[in-house]
């Protein structure tokens, strides 16, 4: 027997006070009261627990405000952007005021009773991140390659830049294949809009590093040069270089959501519109919901520090064989270049001896074929008026 059925029968069979029925049962007067009048009114019905939900809720959220939160969930997601509470927060601020904006709480609720949050308990609480962060702007940047697809399927590279204390995409860059010197090239690319970095973090990808080689790639000393420190992560652990590595999820969803580019040309023009959003209109989680324009603009650069290397001239002497088109090849800061020295010549055995830029090209007799100083730019070396 419930509680509220003793009190009631107390009262109406027994007969007993409704003051006296609520000392004994430890329970207020006025709930006697309320109790015996819904049993006079209701009958047995009159005794089952009622809601203490309150009729109105003013506090609740609009029902118009929270069709503006949906209705941004599904723009942003729909376009491959970050949709989570906090940004559709800093969006509803820049529209309404900060005044207007519902707490990032209130927001993820709505999307929850709205049924666009699906709980995943396994994942481990933010609070249990170790995280490390430069502490200024250009301290360092972490760079590496990802693939992705154009409308024919054919794979293609991009490399993207991230400064690792703003987030700030210091550049995205693509290509059908990345050569050591087309990373070289990329970085100055970079370093002409936003300055050259303290330290640069990559991981052990064959443009990034020569040592598994036994020596130095273009990327290596060109930074030796510049006085840059060069870090590279530890083999088969990607979370060193983990901001870099989220980039690339947050750029290919993005990607995903857009017509497939047909060419370089056209999947460059996407990278520099998403840069753009992602540099100066996406606020960001890890920089305080700033975005990473403001976070890199909000203090001074830091800037190389290290001793410029002075790189000793290379020297080597190999051996090759003059091809059916007159010509030989040979590898200059990890890029081919090709020597002409004249159909006539095809089968001959030559000696090639290099001084960096300084080319010698002699027959095993020792007979000079053709002296010439590489120009780095061109594949093609062509001989002065002749084929």
């Amino acid at each position: 027997m419930s509680l509220a059925r003793l009190v009631v029968t107390a009262v109406r069979i027994e007969g007993r006070t409704k003051t006296e029925v609520a000392r004994d049962y430890g329970v207020s007067r006025r709930w006697v009261y309320e109790l015996v009048r819904r049993f006079d009114t209701e009958g047995d019905a009159g005794l089952q627990p009622r809601s203490r939900r309150p009729r109105a809720s003013p506090q609740r959220t609009p029902g118009a405000l929270e069709d503006e939160i949906i209705e941004l969930r599904k723009e942003l997601s729909d376009q491959g952007l970050d949709a989570g509470a906090h940004t559709i927060a800093v969006h509803l601020g820049r529209r309404h005021g900060e005044a207007a904006v519902p707490s990032v709480a209130t927001i993820w609720r709505v999307l929850s009773r709205r049924g666009f949050v699906t709980p995943q308990p396994h994942k481990r609480p933010r609070s249990s991140f170790i995280r490390f962060q430069a502490e200024m702007p250009n301290e360092r940047w972490q760079a590496d390659i990802t693939h992705w697809r154009l409308h024919d399927e054919c794979e293609v590279e991009i490399l993207n830049v991230i400064d690792d204390h703003s987030r700030l995409l210091i550049g995205s860059f693509a290509r059908r294949v990345f050569k050591a010197a087309d990373v070289v090239a990329s970085f100055h690319e970079a370093a002409t809009a936003h300055g050259f970095p303290a330290q640069v973090l990559s991981d052990n990808g064959a443009v990034f590093t020569a040592a598994p080689r036994g020596g130095r790639c273009a990327m290596e000393l060109e930074l030796a040069r510049l006085g840059i420190a060069y870090r590279h992560s530890t083999p088969y652990h990607p979370q060193t270089c983990g901001k870099v590595e989220r980039f690339h999820q947050t750029e290919k969803k993005w990607l995903a959501k857009q017509p497939a580019a047909s060419s370089i040309a056209e999947l460059q023009a996407k990278l520099d519109r998403f840069g753009s959003y992602y540099n100066t209109i996406r606020p960001h989680r890890a920089i305080g919901r700033r975005t990473p324009a403001e976070a890199f603009a909000a203090r001074p650069k830091t800037t190389p520090s290290g001793p410029r290397v002075v790189i000793a001239p290379h020297f080597r002497v190999r051996k090759d064989k003059i091809d059916v088109t007159g010509v030989i090849t040979l590898r200059h800061n990890s890029r081919l270049h090709h020597i002409g020295l004249g159909r006539r010549l095809t089968g001959t055995r030559v000696l090639v001896l290099v001084a960096d830029l300084h080319v010698r090209v002699l027959t095993e007799d020792g007979e000079l074929l053709r002296e010439l100083t590489l120009d780095p730019s061109r594949d093609y070396q062509p001989m002065n008026g002749s084929a």
